[in-house]
């Protein structure tokens, strides 16, 4: 600042400080000097305010067991129709801010922590998955709910329907028949999101006595449900699936054709290109045999075509997971749960 303030006549003050790196407005700060401090103003208090005594009974009605979670529009009408007349809406906002409970004055229930549901299926009949997922229809505004139950391991449909309503009944008969059907053992786990069908006490009735437990996702977490999720697109995405259906028959039989398909045609990515009845049925190793077979002719005809060495048959994941946690993190996670109240981790 010195060097600008001390440039030589002729140079503009711009010019020297571009020189050095400074601004005009530092140097004019320089020598203005510190702004006086102003007085506030006075305002004037309305001659329409409440007084001490008014402002006091309007809180005191407003934070009334009666009045205290309810909204001042609510308060202001409930008055007025008793022939009380304390405050304009406006005043009644205006006092609650001065002494800051202008908020929600509803009670509100605490969000509930839900534990992040971890499951791994490493054979048949395990973990199923299932949900349930509307179908339009040619009239405007009605949907059917198809209901469809998915072997987590093999991704093998092991159930499904078709209905006009989403019914905690009709998700139990649908268990109750495919329970049966697919002859499961006891030490099944039903793993669904939180609608109201799939925590419903009648299918938590049906499942306790069959023997099954039951597994919920995270509340507006889609990815605890990924499989049925995934599923669901697979059924949508297909070149036929019509934009409507036309009524149950025609929805029950797109989806007996569909579910024929993806059960014993569907070659699987996550199945290594293995169909999901293959995987469920323990035909794998008997198909590999067939693919290898193939492949080891292939490879005797022409082995420059591989260059890195004879091709091997991919097998499926000998584990399917839901939200796989490590066990070293299984045991970060224990270590913490266990320690001492006030302890620093």
């Amino acid at each position: 600042m010195k060097l600008v303030e001390d440039r030589p006549a002729g140079i503009p003050v711009t010019r020297a400080c571009d020189a050095v790196g400074v601004s005009r407005a530092t140097l004019y700060r320089r020598h203005v000097e510190p702004p006086t401090v102003e007085k506030k103003s006075t305002r004037t208090a309305s001659h329409r305010r409440l007084c001490e005594q008014e402002e006091q009974q309007l809180l005191d009605v407003l934070r009334s067991p009666e009045f205290a979670d309810q909204p001042p529009r609510e308060v202001y009408a409930t008055l007025l129709e008793r022939g009380i007349y304390l405050a304009s809406i406006r005043t009644m906002y205006r006092v609650l801010a001065r002494v800051g409970e202008v908020r929600e004055r509803r009670n509100q229930r605490r969000a509930g922590k839900h534990a992040m549901p971890s499951l791994t299926a490493t054979g048949p009949n395990q973990v199923w998955t299932w949900d349930i997922t509307k179908l339009a229809t040619a009239s405007k505004g009605a949907f059917l709910q198809a209901y469809v139950i998915i072997d987590l391991f093999s991704r093998f449909v092991v159930g499904w329907l078709v209905a006009e309503k989403e019914s905690e009944h009709l998700a139990a008969r649908l268990f109750a028949r495919s329970i049966a059907q697919r002859c499961v053992k006891p030490g099944l786990i039903v793993h669904a999101d939180r609608g109201s069908a799939m925590k419903s006490d009648t299918l938590a009735e049906l499942l306790a006595a069959l023997g099954a437990t039951r597994s919920f996702s995270r509340p507006r977490v889609s990815n605890d449900n990924a499989f049925s999720e995934s599923q669901f697109k697979t059924l949508k995405y297909q070149p036929d699936y019509p934009v409507y259906f036309t009524g149950l028959a025609h929805a029950r039989a797109w989806l007996q054709s569909f579910f024929g398909w993806h059960n014993d045609e569907h070659h699987h990515t996550g199945l290594a290109l293995f169909t999901p009845s293959d995987v469920y049925h323990g035909r794998v190793e008997a198909v590999a045999q067939q693919r290898q077979s193939a492949l080891d002719a292939a490879y005797a005809r022409h082995p420059e075509r591989f260059p890195n060495g004879p091709p091997v048959v991919m097998r499926p994941p000998t584990e399917v997971h839901i939200n796989h946690v490590l066990p070293e993190h299984q045991a970060a996670a224990s270590r913490l749960t266990q320690q001492p109240s006030g302890a620093t981790p």
